[in-house]
């Protein structure tokens, strides 16, 4: 058996074990249910970098997409990585999440989620065969303490996609960070004081390839010094869904207001992305560009330790060589908190498998399951 088999292999016998204790819930629906689909994503990198990090050869993650149709109207989603550490493999529940579909404007939903206080966040899950770029954007990139990346909690979705704004919304309730403020509450909330959040987006049927929103997210966090602040997060995005060209643009500002008297801090991060898919014969290939900027007050309590500024020029070309795998070569001049500029060459390859058909459905949908 090849690599690629033995990565289907395990994929497939480490999602299905989390699936066992509902495949016998209501044996008799099986014949109606829609089927369950799998779907797999790889990526191996080669880096060479003027930081002081290592480098060389990486492997990505390993992942995989599940969704499960227990009835017509209940839903089953889970998303599992495997990712390579020096000394490891760490296997993590991404994603889920159990949904019940009263209609397309009405969704229910209770589990773990990509937080929908960004666009990027809730477009590109784990699999970075997904995105254009090698990286996501350092404003939303796995492991921030910048915006809480992951939500655990209670969920309600909807879409309005006849309507002539091509509406639609997310709100949820649950817990907020965790004492590791770059993780989610997945055992509790620290503090006992919900979080909360509202996305909000369009999609006007005059112009279809538009899509425009904001959100918004609260939730009280507490510094090593026990020093409470009520956070809030207002984020706006813009994007043009096609390749020829494709546009993202992405702002967000996270407020940090003392529970007693005192200064608020704000802090400010944006990244615009432009690409364009070459017309006829040079379709494979997608040259890119993306500007970024995270600024922190070098005073805020709770940002100050994790040394967040970053200012960021990426430039990259993405060849598509066969439907579902991709090269990205990436070059990226960054500047960190310490006001020096770095050189970073990316390579990665990518891929994704496990849907017939040939293709890899987009997952736009606020919790990642198709509407």
């Amino acid at each position: 058996m090849g690599s690629f088999g033995a990565m289907r292999v395990i994929l497939t016998t480490v999602i299905t074990g989390l699936l066992i204790p509902f495949s016998s819930a209501a044996p008799q629906q099986l014949s109606t249910t829609p089927p369950v689909q799998i779907l797999g994503f790889a990526d191996i990198n080669y880096v060479e970098t003027d930081r002081d990090i290592d480098e060389g050869f990486f492997l990505g993650q390993l992942v995989g997409h599940v969704s499960a149709g227990l009835s017509e109207r209940v839903t089953l989603f889970n998303e599992v990585s495997v990712t390579a550490r020096p000394d490891r493999y760490r296997i993590e529940v991404e994603r889920l999440f159990l949904r019940y579909d009263f209609s397309d404007w009405l969704k229910v939903s209770g589990g773990r989620y990509h937080t929908p206080i960004s666009y990027w966040n809730t477009a590109f899950h784990h699999g970075l065969w997904l995105q254009t770029t090698a990286r996501r954007p350092e404003m939303i990139k796995f492991g921030t303490k910048l915006q809480p990346v992951h939500f655990v909690g209670l969920q309600i979705e909807g879409a309005f996609p006849t309507t002539p704004l091509g509406l639609a919304y997310a709100a949820g309730v649950g817990n907020g960070r965790a004492e590791d403020i770059g993780r989610a509450g997945d055992s509790g909330d620290v503090n006992n004081h919900r979080a909360w959040l509202v996305n909000v987006f369009s999609r006007p049927l005059a112009i279809p390839y538009l899509r425009i929103g904001a959100a918004a997210y609260g939730d009280r966090a507490t510094t090593d010094d026990d020093i409470e602040f009520d956070e809030t997060i207002v984020s706006f995005h813009a994007v043009w869904l096609r390749e020829d060209p494709e546009v993202a643009v992405e702002y967000a500002r996270i407020a940090h207001e003392p529970r007693s008297d005192g200064e608020t801090f704000d802090s400010d991060a944006y990244y615009v992305q432009v690409a364009y898919r070459l017309p006829g014969r040079g379709s494979p290939f997608k040259p890119y560009v993306r500007f970024e900027e995270v600024d922190v007050p070098d005073d805020d309590p709770l940002f100050a330790p994790f040394d967040l500024d970053y200012e960021g020029v990426v430039a990259g070309l993405r060849i598509d060589f066969t439907t579902l795998a991709a090269l990205k070569v990436e070059y990226r001049s960054e500047e960190f908190e310490t006001n020096e500029r770095f050189g970073s060459l990316y390579v990665q390859a990518s891929l994704a498998f496990g849907q017939t058909g040939g293709t890899v459905p987009a997952m736009e949908s606020v919790t990642g399951v198709r509407p």
